[in-house]
């Protein structure tokens, strides 16, 4: 992020309506317009948590992001720039009926459109531009999907201020720090499930995120470090069965088992190797890349592929 730009988030909010897909657009009271749900990122959010955020405040629904759909960018006065982020992100029935929006100050109402009508709605062509990318998920039949999350532990001792084993090291201050603060990311993801290697490190890591959760955590030594340097990982075993459970979950490992993971989820994606698997699985402490596969037809490919680098 630079100094001078303003960001934003926010996302396309979208449901089925007797198996026809619906996407929601806010009537700004203000400025007497009709656009997409976002808002400014607030002080120590991320952009992922800004779009929840936003999207809950204007329109009363709680959702998880799915797939990234663009990017929009446009000058405010005095040369500023501001950058949206956007999502795609479903409102499930029960999150529609327990929206609590009556209209207020900011927001006078809500519209549920075709992708059609909408175009013709939203008041600005960047918001245009934005539902286009969401429309070009609908059409390849990629747009219900779910997120696999790779997770590098957070900061650790090194090992030359720890004498015992490794697999018990224990993280840094930083590292607690981190811990807590990957928990509201993650949770804008939808993240339900969390799969960890049993390492001291990497347990620490996905403790706050159980507890904010209330639930256990998946250990299992076939992605650890130790199995890893010994010959007898299998990420490829971890990874195929959490594809096939077309459920939300992190898997939270090390720097050098992250490489096999990525490749184990493309191939059992039927994604094309490229340079974007050695970025993904390139992370600091406490990143995570975010993969999306569809729900539907999980094979035939990742949707998409973005890292969130750690912000302690």
């Amino acid at each position: 992020m630079t100094a001078t730009a303003v960001y934003a988030a926010g996302g396309v909010v979208w449901r089925l309506v007797e198996g026809k897909v619906r996407v929601l657009m806010v009537h700004r009271t203000k400025y007497r317009d009709i656009t997409l749900p976002k808002g400014k990122v607030d002080p120590g959010e991320t952009l992922a948590e800004t779009a929840v955020r936003e999207i809950r405040e204007e329109t009363g629904i709680r959702v998880a992001l799915g797939a990234p759909v663009g990017v929009s960018r446009y000058h405010l006065p005095k040369s500023r720039e501001k950058i949206v982020h956007y999502w795609a992100a479903e409102a499930t029935d029960a999150a529609v009926r327990a929206s609590s929006f009556v209209p207020n100050r900011e927001i006078a109402g809500l519209e549920w459109a075709s992708v059609k009508k909408a175009r013709k709605r939203l008041s600005y062509p960047v918001d245009v531009e934005i539902l286009d990318a969401f429309a070009a998920l609908l059409d390849q039949g990629v747009l219900r999907t779910f997120p696999l999350i790779v997770l590098r532990h957070a900061k650790a001792v090194s090992r030359d201020d720890w004498g015992g084993p490794d697999a018990q090291r224990p993280l840094a201050p930083r590292g607690k720090k981190q811990s807590q603060a990957i928990v509201g990311p993650l949770l804008a993801f939808g993240v339900r499930r969390i799969v960890s290697s049993p390492a001291e490190r990497c347990i620490r890591t996905v403790t706050p995120l159980s507890a904010a959760l209330g639930r256990r955590i998946d250990q299992t030594a076939l992605i650890s470090q130790d199995a890893w340097e010994d010959g007898a990982s299998d990420a490829r075993a971890v990874v195929g069965e959490r594809v096939r459970a077309r459920r939300p979950v992190v898997l939270c490992s090390h720097g050098p088992v992250l490489p096999d993971i990525l490749s184990e989820l493309a191939m059992a994606t039927g994604t094309l190797p490229g340079s974007y698997l050695g970025s993904a699985s390139a992370l600091e402490t406490a990143a995570f890349s975010v993969a999306h596969l569809s729900v539907d037809h999980p094979g035939s490919g990742i949707v998409s592929i973005e890292t969130h680098e750690p912000r302690v």
